[in-house]
């Protein structure tokens, strides 16, 4: 039971990079520090002083960042490769109690993927909010994306089986929808 929650933290952990890449290191190096979620042994750097301040520092320059237009969407191009990767270290360093061989495989194809899927979709949905809005809506995008990290990541550490299924259903939705207005989309 405590591999099956070390995952669902991983992953949803994972899913939360995919809307802020430095929100979901930062936030579990604070609950590492306090004691409430355990990191694998070669991940405990993660909980040190030094990266407090970095992850603090990369997370205020992020978001400030997404709020400045055009910027926002060229960080879009930079941030999908960087938030696979992020998904993958993170859910690694929180499954514990697993051979490293399977730790890495669930980190590399699930973590990386559902940071990609979530990734993908935000960037969906800017483009959207720039072709809309000329881009005046971005800023009310930047602010759900940043909401968004918080609140899966603290769901994740909170109640990690609910977050995963939550994650999961919104893809679901999000990419199903995303399906049916490609094909209401007449091709030339």
């Amino acid at each position: 039971m405590e591999t099956l929650l070390s995952a669902c933290l991983g992953l949803g952990l994972a899913a939360a990079c995919g809307f802020r890449i430095f929100v979901p290191f930062l936030l579990v190096n604070l609950a590492a520090r306090a004691g409430y979620v355990p990191l694998g042994a070669d991940f405990e750097w993660i909980a040190s002083t030094p990266a407090l301040i970095t992850f603090a520092a990369a997370t205020a320059l992020e978001i400030g960042a997404y709020y400045i237009p055009g910027l926002d969407n060229v960080l879009d191009f930079v941030a999908t490769p960087t938030a696979i990767v992020a998904g993958m270290v993170v859910s690694a360093s929180v499954v514990t109690g697993v051979d490293p061989y399977v730790k890495w495989t669930l980190a590399a194809i699930a973590g990386g993927s559902i940071a990609g899927t979530v990734q993908v979709a935000t960037v969906g949905v800017r483009g959207a909010s720039l072709v809309g809005t000329a881009g005046l809506g971005n800023p009310v995008v930047s602010t759900g994306e940043a909401v968004g990290a918080v609140g899966v990541t603290i769901l994740s550490m909170l109640m990690p089986v609910i977050a995963i299924i939550l994650i999961v259903l919104t893809l679901a939705v999000v990419l199903r929808r995303r399906a049916r207005r490609r094909q209401a989309v007449p091709q030339p």
